[in-house]
């Protein structure tokens, strides 16, 4: 079906779709034939590097307890940065100079830093500066790093939602003599978060992929550190690669699917939020348009009216 934007291939387009569809798939699927012969050769696929992932020994003493610092990490991030973003990104967006300036500086500053570099400057300071006990220190310079550059993130993303609405949201609401933070809180942001979702899980999957930062810096026995303390013990560097690899695909598929449950659920509840008005209710209200001088067909204009005062 053609559109403005699309036109409906013709049988020479047809027939190179399916070419080039049947090229890049035998491509696809040499490419898993040399990765898995080579794999193969290199003795990578050897029962012996693999059955260390079938024991409850592999995964209790390391992929679970890494698992578990990943999850602590990423939770405390998330916990943490998405409430500070929202207000940054709020207060760019204020009247006032003294609160849109420091806003504005902390955003941009913190959201052009490396994260590595935050997190090991960090934990250079609750060396230095903190009793904090070497054990947990890395914890703690992991989600200091991962807050600050994702508040700083999550801001723009917060902001740039909110301003995507239609300028006619906040002059309606102004019109009926809604203060600032009500139209803000009562009309921009729920109307926002479903534009905004979608990029606010993809930075909360950037958070939890970058806790593999402290592992490989910091030495936090998170999900990718525990992997190389495996790998030493069992000699199967890259099937441990592998697993990791899949838990966190897992770990970041399960987040999505729970943001877009919640997307849909958003929208759903949006689309159903007129009231039905009852066939007799209907009749009622055709008649008082009829004689008493009603809209017809306007739903909460019972009788009277719009301007008439009691």
């Amino acid at each position: 079906m053609s559109s403005v934007l699309y036109d409906t291939p013709g049988p020479r387009a047809k027939r190179r779709n399916v070419i080039f569809s049947v090229v890049f798939a035998a491509l696809m699927v040499l490419l898993l034939w040399w990765v898995w012969q080579t794999m193969s050769d290199k003795g990578q696929l050897d029962s012996a590097k693999w059955s260390p992932f079938t024991e409850a020994q592999a995964w209790t003493t390391y992929l679970l307890p890494g698992l578990v610092n990943t999850l602590k990490a990423a939770a405390l991030a998330m916990v943490i940065a998405l409430p500070l973003g929202a207000i940054l990104g709020i207060a760019r967006m204020s009247d006032h100079r003294w609160v849109r300036v420091p806003a504005g500086v902390i955003v941009e500053f913190f959201r052009a830093i490396p994260v590595l570099l935050l997190m090991v400057f960090a934990n250079q300071f609750y060396s230095e500066s903190t009793q904090i006990s070497s054990d947990e220190r890395p914890l703690y310079a992991v989600v200091t790093g991962l807050v600050l550059y994702n508040a700083s993130v999550l801001a723009e993303i917060v902001r740039a939602g909110i301003l995507s609405l239609p300028k006619g949201q906040t002059e309606a609401a102004q019109a009926i003599g809604l203060r600032k933070t009500q139209v803000m809180s009562s009309i921009l942001l729920p109307q926002a978060v479903t534009v905004m979702l979608p990029a606010i899980v993809s930075q909360l999957v950037v958070i939890v992929k970058d806790t593999a930062l402290g592992g490989a810096m910091l030495n936090f026995t998170e999900l990718l550190n525990s992997r190389k303390t495996l790998a030493a013990n069992y000699a199967n560097v890259i099937p441990s690669f592998i697993v990791v690899a899949v838990i966190f695909i897992v770990l970041n598929f399960i987040l999505t699917s729970l943001a877009s449950w919640l997307e849909d659920r958003l929208r759903r509840g949006k689309k159903s939020t007129g009231a039905v008005l009852p066939a007799a209710a209907v009749a009622g209200t055709a008649a008082t348009g009829a004689d008493g001088g009603g809209v017809i067909g306007a739903p909460g204009v019972i009788g009277g009216d719009v301007g008439d005062k009691p």
